[in-house]
């Protein structure tokens, strides 16, 4: 009987839409350090489906068709992709060097992990985190 989930994935994989599949590929590996996994064409030659990974982190992305419509035409993000690395300060300057648009710079947070976040060319939302320092849920305050 297969594994399920597959080996290589975990329980929980977001999947994102994209109208340039192709495109949020290479920003994912270019600016975030994401590898990428596998591409498959669609019927139009388009990126229909894709996979990245970073260390254990799997994230499915593809075109789904004409009638999507990207955070940029909806005029805002509708969720956020959170990524653990292994020092955030180092991934960020990556990620600004190579042109990321910076939405939040790093910081520490009060839930003991540091963060900052950038806006992919189609207006996705991804934070990228390292965990600095253990917080007990009752000692976590905004």
């Amino acid at each position: 009987m297969p594994e399920s989930p597959p080996k290589g994935f975990s329980r929980s994989t977001p999947y994102l839409y994209y109208e340039d599949a192709a495109k949020a590929v290479d920003f994912l590996v270019r600016v975030c350090g994401f590898t990428e996994r596998f591409r498959m064409p669609g019927p139009d030659g388009k990126v229909m489906h894709a996979e990245v990974q970073l260390a254990d982190g799997v994230v499915m992305l593809g075109h789904p068709g004409p009638e999507f419509r990207s955070p940029k035409k909806l005029g805002g993000a509708t969720q956020n992709v959170y990524v653990y690395v292994d020092k955030v300060d180092d991934h960020y300057a990556h990620a600004k060097k190579n042109g990321a648009t910076i939405l939040r710079e790093p910081a520490d947070q009060f839930y003991g992990d540091r963060t900052y976040a950038v806006e992919d060319p189609e207006g996705h939302h991804w934070f990228f985190a390292t965990h600095v320092r253990d917080v007990a849920p009752q000692d976590m305050h905004p």
